[in-house]
């Protein structure tokens, strides 16, 4: 998926890894998350990632001229999640919409798992 953007002058076109990288570096960001995560779906375990696998926890989807983002992450232990996670999905949105121009219509964060 590539995301299209025309103005005045031209159109620009944004790679999904740019997309994805900026989700992750975004969440990053946020106080509380220790760091992204990826599901392996066949035995269920849950692999941190570092900064250069970012992508890897985050999945993106459009839906009519707009993104869905999800988001697999990590907490701190005694971090409220729930603020957390609102923190992330105001800042992931702030940060791809600011930077690339696209919609962000939801944004979805599943917590995998936390650390002592």
């Amino acid at each position: 998926m590539e995301c299209k953007i025309k103005n005045d002058i031209g159109t620009i076109f944004i790679s999904e890894d740019v997309m994805l990288k900026v989700a992750g570096y975004a969440a990053l960001e946020c106080y509380g998350i220790v760091a992204m995560s990826s599901k392996r779906a066949t035995d269920g375990l849950v692999e941190w990632l570092g900064r250069e696998n970012l992508a890897k926890g985050v999945q993106i989807r459009s839906a009519d001229d707009a993104l869905e983002v999800d988001l697999f992450i990590i907490v701190e232990y005694g971090i409220s999640i729930a603020e957390v996670c609102k923190t992330i999905v105001d800042t992931v949105r702030y940060k791809l919409e600011s930077m690339t121009g696209v919609t962000v219509r939801k944004v979805n964060v599943t917590v995998e798992g936390i650390r002592v």
